[in-house]
Parts: C-alpha cells; sequence; structure tokens
C-alpha cells in the first residue's frame, strides 16, 4: 500500500469517533484538503503569473496587430522576448493541476480495484459509481441521494468558476477562449464515471479552488482593496502584485 493510502487510513481511524461509518469518506476530504494546502504555495505562483499576463495583454494584442498578419514568427519571438523580459511564464498556472494528478490517481485505484472495500458515505459505496447506485436504489436510494447532493454541490461551483472565466477570457485572443470557461463544467462529468471516492477528491478540490482563486484574484475583480487616489476613491486598476 502506497504512503498516501496509509496517510488515508491513519486519518480515517482518527475520524472514526466523529463520523463513524463515514470516517474514510471524512479523510478523503480532509486528504484533498492537505494536499491543496501543500500546493497553495504554487497556486499563488501561478495567480501573480496570471495576474502578470492580464497585465502584458494590451501589449500582447498591440503584437498581434502588427505581426500576426505578416510576420507570425516574429510575432512569437516577440511575446516571448515580453514574457521573458516581464519575468512571466505561460506554463505557470499549469504546475497545481499537475502536482494533483497523483493524489487523484490514487483515489481512483485505490477504491476502483477493490481496495479498502466496505467503506461508505452515508450509506453510498466508496467504490462504487453512479451508475451503480441508480441501479441498486434508483435516484433517490441512500446512494443516489448521496450523489445528488453532490452534483448540487458541483452545479454550484462550477457556475460560480463558468461565469468567473469569462471575465477572466473576455478580449482574449487566445485559441478556444470562448470554450475554456465551459471546462468547468466536467467536474459533473467526472463525477459520474469515477468511483465516490475520487469524486469525493475531484468535488473537495473544485470547492477549494473556487474559493482560492476568489481569495487570490480579490484584487482583480473588485472583492478585496485596491489603490485609492487622491480623492480616496477606489482605482479600476487591478494591483498586479498576489
Amino acid at each position: 500500500m502506497s504512503v498516501f493510502a496509509s496517510l488515508v487510513e491513519q486519518l480515517a481511524d482518527l475520524l472514526q469517533p466523529l463520523f463513524r461509518g463515514s470516517a474514510t469518506a471524512a479523510a478523503i476530504v480532509l486528504f484533498t484538503v492537505l494536499v491543496r494546502l501543500a500546493v497553495h504555495p504554487l497556486s499563488r505562483a501561478a495567480a501573480r503569473g496570471q495576474k502578470a499576463r492580464m497585465r502584458l495583454a494590451p501589449r500582447v494584442a498591440e503584437l498581434r496587430r502588427k505581426y500576426a498578419a505578416k510576420d507570425p514568427e516574429r510575432l512569437r519571438r516577440a511575446v516571448l522576448e515580453l514574457h521573458a523580459r516581464e519575468k512571466v511564464s505561460p506554463l505557470a498556472g499549469c504546475l497545481p493541476s499537475l502536482l494533483q494528478a497523483p493524489a487523484f490517481f490514487l483515489m481512483y485505484q485505490l477504491f476502483s480495484g477493490g481496495g479498502m472495500a466496505g467503506h461508505t458515505l452515508l450509506g453510498a459505496p466508496l467504490g462504487g459509481r453512479w451508475t451503480q447506485a441508480l441501479a441498486d436504489g434508483g435516484p433517490f436510494g441512500a446512494a443516489g441521494l448521496v450523489y445528488a447532493g453532490l452534483y448540487v454541490i458541483v452545479a454550484a461551483v462550477a457556475t460560480y468558476t463558468y461565469r468567473r472565466t469569462r471575465r477572466e477570457m473576455a478580449g482574449s485572443e487566445l485559441p478556444g477562449a470562448r470554450l475554456m470557461p465551459l471546462l468547468s463544467f466536467g467536474t459533473l462529468v467526472t463525477v459520474a464515471v469515477v468511483p465516490l471516492a475520487a469524486g469525493l477528491y475531484v468535488v473537495t478540490s473544485a470547492v477549494w479552488t473556487a474559493g482560492e482563486r476568489a481569495y487570490l484574484y480579490r484584487d482583480v475583480y473588485g472583492d478585496g482593496p485596491r489603490d485609492t487616489g487622491r480623492n480616496g476613491r477606489r482605482s479600476a486598476r487591478p494591483v498586479t502584485g498576489s
């Protein structure tokens, strides 16, 4: 058994007095939070990079207008040089997601392979899937209601993320920019096809991501303090630090 799986078991033992039969499910949620806490410094760095790219967007747009039609290769070099001068990495935002992948696959393999069988969340087997829940008791059975609750949470978070991503991508000239906000609803599909244990990881991580982004980008979208001018009014210029 892997170190991560052993950690989940130890957390479940600690939470047993509080959650009893759902202790393993609670351990998965806590494990997810610990993973996201460990990755949070990278998320902060990714947020700083994203804010820097947003700050550079008008300059990149100007380069596109200047070179896109006549010299695409020069455009590519110019954008890379601009990012290098400003110390902005276009891949920084990918690191937090990449580092979470091993934890997700742990949950998938641990329960899809029959490991820790017999553990449940309010009567729903952690190794089961949504289709099995529908076949066993229907949408209003014990397992079906658990999935219904997860879908309500996922739908709310996905809608929030969709609206926020649309604001972030507004005016973007990146390929697929209009479709990118729709990716937030992919979590609904993921929860439907993976074991419930992996689904819990995905849902908890999605909720964390939404809250984390709201905090890290609060100065960009008016959720937090901004610079004030001489007249005391809040400036519309986003702060680029994190």
